[in-house]
């Protein structure tokens, strides 16, 4: 493995226990020396983690759509950033990209991403491990409608095995170098 995708929040309005644990991935990930693969936003988590992962030896790979670097919300200090057509071409760059994939909490962008992913790890389109990082609990309500999927047979019991569940940076980076995928 030498690059994670992280899906996050592009929102500074949020609690700071938030950045908080976007600073420790991304001082984790730069001092394990793995890439960033990441939404190419210099806002929110998005940025402080960007920030994280080079002040800590790190290489940051982002992916922006034209639309959103021309409201002047770039990353232009990535150590790559590739401007894409849209959100969809955005998307299907990281996926390739990326070796894993990391869930920060975020908003309505975050879930779709991650949501696609598992979508496409279900259909066997890959077989990459996706981690939620739980902080503070925020995915619990998430976790509930799966679990609820399950539970009413629109999902199969197997799809748990889809992804893994973290309370803190550490432990994903832990899971992501020794857990089973």
């Amino acid at each position: 493995m030498t690059s994670v995708c992280v899906y996050c929040s592009s929102s500074s309005a949020i609690a700071p226990h938030f950045a908080e644990a976007a600073v420790e991935l991304g001082t984790l990930l730069g001092r394990q020396g793995l890439a960033l693969v990441y939404g190419g936003a210099s806002v929110g988590l998005m940025g402080v983690l960007a920030q994280a992962v080079q002040r800590n030896g790190g290489r940051v790979i982002g992916f922006i759509p034209q639309s959103l670097r021309d409201r002047e919300i770039a990353y232009e200090a990535a150590d790559e950033l590739v401007v894409t057509r849209d959100l969809r071409e955005r998307k299907a760059l990281m996926e390739a990209r990326a070796d894993a994939f990391v869930a920060l909490p975020g908003g309505f962008g975050t879930l779709e991403e991650v949501l696609e992913i598992l979508t496409l790890k279900q259909l066997r389109t890959h077989q990459k491990p996706v981690v939620f990082l739980n902080t503070a609990g925020f995915y619990d309500p998430l976790l509930a409608v799966f679990d609820q999927l399950r539970e009413q047979r629109f999902a199969r019991p197997e799809s748990r095995q889809a992804y893994h569940v973290v309370a803190e940076p550490a432990e994903a980076i832990q899971w992501l170098r020794h857990g089973r995928h």
